[in-house]
C-alpha cells in the first residue's frame, strides 16, 4: 500500500483529483501550486508570511544552493528546515534544468549576448573561458553564472547534494533538452535522462535512514515528440520512483504543448503516483489545463517574479488577462483593493493608490505586498479547485473562471 500519495477523490468528469502526501514534515494536499525559494528564500516575504498564507509545500533550487552557501554548511545547520526555519515540507530540483539553461544569464562575459537562443545553442557554445556547460555519459561539467568557476553534476552528486540539504521530496537527475532540438538529439538526451534515472534511484537507495523519509522521483523528458514522451513516460515509470515528473522546455513555457504532452504520457504513467508538472504556473489559466489532467503539483518562479515587476493577479471580471500592472498611471488615486473579491492582507488592507505609490517610490514594501498577494491568489484558486473536485464540479469552476 502507498503510505506517501493517496488519491481521496476522482473527480467524474475530469482527470483532476485530489490527494494526500505525507512526508516527514507534514502532509500536503493536492492538486497543491509549490512557491518557489531558490535560495532558501521566497523572494521578499519570510516564513511567518508563508505560514499565514497557509502554504503547504515549497521548493529550493540544488544548483543555487550548491553555489552558495554550499550544501555542507547548510547540512551543518541540520538541513535546509533548520537553516531557513521552515518546518514545513520541501522539494529540491535536481538542478538540472538550470545547469543546462542559465547559461543565457551569465556574468562570466558580459559582452557575450545569448538571448534568443536555445538551451541547445547554449550547449554548444564557447566562450573565452571554455565551453560553458559539458555533458558526457557520466554527468556535466558546468561552469558557475557568478563566477566562472568549475564544477560538475553528476546523478550520484546531485542526490547526494540534496540529501544534505534534506528535502522531502527530491528529483532525479535529468537533461533538460530544447523545444527546438532535433529528433535525433531528443532521443539520445532522453536516454542518457532514463540511465541517469537509474543511477539516481541506486544512489537514492543507498542512504541509510534518516531522521525523516526522502522520496526520489522520476522524471520524464522527449520535447516535443509524442513517440519519445511515450516512451520516456513508460520508461520512467517502470522504476521504483515515489512520484512521476513531467519535464523539459515546454512544460509551463508553451500551455498548448504542455496539454499535448500531458495527453500522450497520461496513458503510461501510474495513477497511484503523484505525478508533477515542473515551472507550470504563469497565468491561473495554466493551472486548470494541468490539473484538468490529473496533474497533482506545480510550482513555477512567476507569480513571485511578476509581483516585484508591479504586475498582480486579478479575476476576469476587471481584466480578461487575469492581471493588472499597479505601475500604471490610472491606479495612481484609485482607492480600490487590488481585487475586491481577494481576501488576503494586502487586499484587505491597502488600495490600489498605496501600492502604486509604494512602486514608484521603489520602496521596498511593494515588493511584499505585491508577492503576498499573487501567491495567495494562486494558493486561493487551488483550495477553491479542491472543493470543486470532491463535488465533482471541477468544469462548472473552470467555466466560472475561464469563461
Amino acid at each position: 500500500m502507498n503510505t506517501f500519495f493517496t488519491i481521496t477523490h476522482q473527480d467524474k468528469n475530469s482527470r483532476a483529483r485530489t490527494g494526500i502526501i505525507k512526508t516527514g514534515h507534514g502532509t500536503i494536499e493536492t492538486p497543491v501550486f509549490m512557491p518557489v525559494g531558490t535560495q532558501g528564500t521566497v523572494k521578499s516575504i519570510d516564513q511567518d508570511d508563508l505560514r499565514a498564507l497557509e502554504t503547504e509545500i515549497i521548493l529550493g533550487n540544488t544548483y543555487h544552493l550548491h553555489l552558495r552557501p554550499g550544501e555542507d554548511l547548510i547540512a551543518q545547520f541540520g538541513g535546509l528546515h533548520k537553516f531557513m526555519h521552515w518546518n514545513g515540507p520541501i522539494l529540491t530540483d535536481s538542478g538540472g534544468f538550470q545547469v543546462f539553461s542559465l547559461g543565457n544569464n551569465t556574468r562570466i562575459k558580459k559582452s557575450e549576448s545569448n538571448v534568443g537562443e536555445t538551451i541547445v545553442d547554449v550547449q554548444k557554445k564557447h566562450i573565452e573561458q571554455g565551453k560553458l556547460v559539458t555533458i558526457d555519459e557520466d554527468g556535466v561539467t558546468f561552469r558557475s553564472h557568478l563566477d566562472g568557476s568549475t564544477h560538475r553534476f553528476t546523478p550520484e552528486s546531485s542526490i547526494d547534494i540534496q540529501h544534505k540539504l534534506g528535502a522531502d521530496i527530491i528529483m532525479a537527475f535529468d537533461e533538460c533538452t530544447s523545444d527546438t532540438a532535433d529528433a535525433s538529439y531528443t532521443r539520445a538526451a532522453m536516454e542518457r535522462t532514463h540511465r541517469w534515472a537509474e543511477r539516481s534511484l541506486s544512489a537514492h537507495q543507498k542512504f541509510e535512514a534518516a531522521d525523516y523519509q526522502r522520496f526520489l522521483f522520476g522524471i520524464i523528458q522527449g520535447a516535443n515528440y509524442k513517440e519519445l514522451r511515450e516512451a520516456s513516460a513508460e520508461y520512467i515509470s517502470s522504476l521504483d520512483f515515489d512520484g512521476i515528473a513531467i519535464g523539459g522546455e515546454s512544460i509551463g513555457y508553451n500551455m498548448a504543448a504542455t496539454a499535448n504532452i500531458l495527453d500522450w504520457v497520461n496513458p503510461f504513467i501510474p495513477e497511484d503516483k503523484p505525478h508533477y508538472t515542473m515551472g507550470v504556473g504563469y497565468s491561473p489559466v495554466d493551472l486548470f489545463t494541468v490539473v484538468e489532467r490529473g496533474i497533482d503539483m506545480f510550482d513555477c518562479v512567476a507569480p513571485t517574479r511578476i509581483a516585484r515587476n508591479g504586475t498582480l493577479f486579478v479575476h476576469r471580471d476587471i481584466n480578461p488577462g487575469y492581471k493588472i500592472n499597479i505601475n500604471n498611471a490610472q491606479f495612481r488615486t484609485d482607492p480600490s483593493p487590488i481585487d475586491p473579491a481577494c481576501s488576503c492582507y494586502t487586499c484587505e488592507t491597502y488600495s490600489r493608490a498605496y501600492i502604486h505609490h509604494l512602486f514608484r517610490a521603489e520602496e521596498l514594501l511593494a515588493y511584499r505586498l505585491a508577492t503576498l498577494h499573487n501567491l495567495h491568489f494562486f494558493l486561493d484558486l487551488m483550495r477553491e479547485m479542491r472543493v470543486a473536485i470532491k463535488d465533482d464540479n471541477f468544469l462548472e469552476l473552470k467555466k466560472t473562471w475561464l469563461g
